[in-house]
């Protein structure tokens, strides 16, 4: 106790205090990835040591408000560039990663079902697609992380699968969403892949009993040959938003959306049957070279792209969003998980205009 008349000690000052958001939403910046762009919507961290796996969990109602209105969420400048970080962050917004079942394309497993994007040759473009819409259950999500950005080139373009399909004339869409079309695959005449890798298996008997759970036609063929031919829908109804989508690989998988030169010497060597893919209207006629040039152009005219960075993670639904990937020169590493798996029959049909 001071003495009386002693002068008083001054006031300690206050330490500084720095003010945190107790939101999470507040911890992540949310822009467009350009003026007047609407896919992808880009998440960017506002302070530094943000785990984006720990905050897309806490946020996660405002990550999946934002994925079913953008149809795709880049995580920009979290470092997400490994795969046990990816896969972190691919548990805590989209669930488990799946198996690539009924596969189509040569990748290589990298960690518990999270894969090399593609290993078609770099040179290629691998044209725009919904991932596994031709499977009877497919992933209706599919993220991507890059672990090196190719130095040229490499980029993983995106259309909006509404905008597709709002694009294509109503008459087209009403030949498809009627009948749907059908999907043909050869296997053992030396392109694609080996019926062994495509389903994962040596044994005939566990193709035919895939087969005839998922609604696929078989035909073993000499020389150990196998012929498969599938009808599915071209479109649906998104299950959350409503909304119609252009969800099919029928364009994916036409001989036509080859390079022409390409096209051309597969004909030549085998013949429209023996094509390793190619697709037909629901009833088995072909699809009319003006269609094909209609479809493909509308997946072209809302085609978007934009360079990876190293540390990148994109989101996408795979019913809103189609994907593909640009050719490109040296080194590129992008990993790819898919996950929530979506049945064909929880799809609600497009209405008759």
């Amino acid at each position: 106790m001071l003495e009386s008349g002693s002068p008083k000690k001054p006031p300690l000052p206050r330490a500084a205090r720095r003010e945190v958001a107790s939101d999470p939403a507040a911890w992540v910046r949310q822009e467009p990835l350009a003026a007047g762009s609407h896919l992808p919507i880009v998440l960017t961290p506002a302070m530094p040591g943000i785990d984006p796996a720990a905050w897309a969990r806490a946020s996660l109602p405002l990550v999946l408000r934002l994925l079913h209105h953008h149809g795709a969420v880049l995580f920009r400048g979290f470092d997400v560039g490994d795969a046990a970080r990816f896969e972190r962050l691919v548990r805590a917004v989209a669930g488990e990663p799946l198996a690539y079942e009924e596969r189509s394309s040569p990748r290589s497993a990298v960690a518990n079902h999270v894969y090399t994007s593609t290993e078609h040759p770099p040179e290629e473009r691998i044209f725009l697609h919904n991932e596994q819409s031709y499977n009877l259950v497919f992933p209706s999500r599919i993220s991507f992380c890059c672990v090196t950005a190719s130095p040229e080139g490499g980029a993983t373009p995106l259309a909006d699968s509404r905008r597709v399909f709002a694009r294509i004339p109503a008459e087209i869409r009403a030949r498809f969403i009627a009948g749907g079309y059908q999907y043909v695959r050869n296997f053992g005449e030396g392109f694609g892949l080996p019926w062994q890798v495509a389903f994962q298996t040596q044994e005939r008997t566990e193709v035919e009993a895939y087969c005839q759970r998922h609604g696929i036609a078989f035909e073993w063929r000499d020389r150990d040959r196998l012929r498969t031919r599938q009808t599915r829908r071209a479109a649906g109804c998104h299950p959350f938003t409503g909304e119609p989508v252009w969800f099919n690989h029928a364009t994916f998988f036409h001989v036509s959306t080859l390079p022409r030169a390409t096209g051309d010497a597969l004909l030549a060597a085998l013949g429209e049957a023996d094509l390793p893919n190619h697709t037909y209207y629901g009833d088995g006629s072909p699809i009319e070279p003006e269609v094909m040039n209609i479809l493909r152009r509308a997946y072209d005219d809302e085609r978007i792209e934009f360079p990876w960075e190293r540390g990148d993670a994109l989101l996408l639904d795979n019913m809103l969003t189609a994907h593909g990937r640009a050719p490109f020169a040296g080194p590129r590493k992008v990993l790819a998980a898919m996950s929530s798996p979506l049945p064909w029959s929880a799809v609600p049909e497009v209405p008759a205009s």
